[in-house]
């Protein structure tokens, strides 16, 4: 009885992980599996305890930082970035007036909703920005660095 009692705490807390995303509780549920182990090896209350936090506790200390660095984004880890994360960062061309309320970018070809990063900035059509980041299907712009000519803004002077 003592096993069904450990499975079904692993299944709970295996489901709990698919909706936090954090890789925290699935540890522990790998720990109520091998306590599951040691109840269905006949193993009494307290070793049954001690195999649950142990195996919990090894699995938070040393796979789970295994895993963090596998979920690096491509950015952080240097390869190359696919996606949003192509996107951000990314230079734009305004093509219809980028305000709070609304806005048209181009990006490498395509056409993106756009939002100023910061609220009370508005850009022109013909203005280059960059993307900073990318919210469900609107790029957040912010006033790129080159003018449109090339130029650095030092060299207007």
């Amino acid at each position: 009885m003592d096993a069904v009692l450990w499975i079904v705490l692993g299944v709970v807390l295996a489901v709990a992980e698919i909706f936090t995303t954090t890789l925290f509780l699935i540890m522990f549920a790998a720990g109520a599996f091998a306590a599951a182990g040691a109840a269905a090896l006949g193993a009494p209350t307290a070793v049954q305890a001690l195999v649950f936090a142990a195996v919990s506790a090894l699995t938070v200390a040393v796979v789970r930082p295994v895993i963090q660095r596998h979920r690096l984004s491509a950015l952080e880890s240097g390869e190359q970035p696919f996606g949003v994360e192509a996107i951000e960062g990314a230079t734009a061309l305004v093509l219809e007036r980028v305000d709070a309320d609304h806005g048209l970018v181009k990006i490498d070809g395509e056409m993106w909703s756009a939002r100023p990063y910061d609220a009370t900035q508005s850009y022109d059509p013909g203005q280059r920005v960059r993307v900073i980041k990318v919210r469900g299907a609107t790029a957040l712009v912010w006033q790129d660095e080159v003018s449109s000519t090339g130029e650095l803004p030092e060299a207007r002077g």
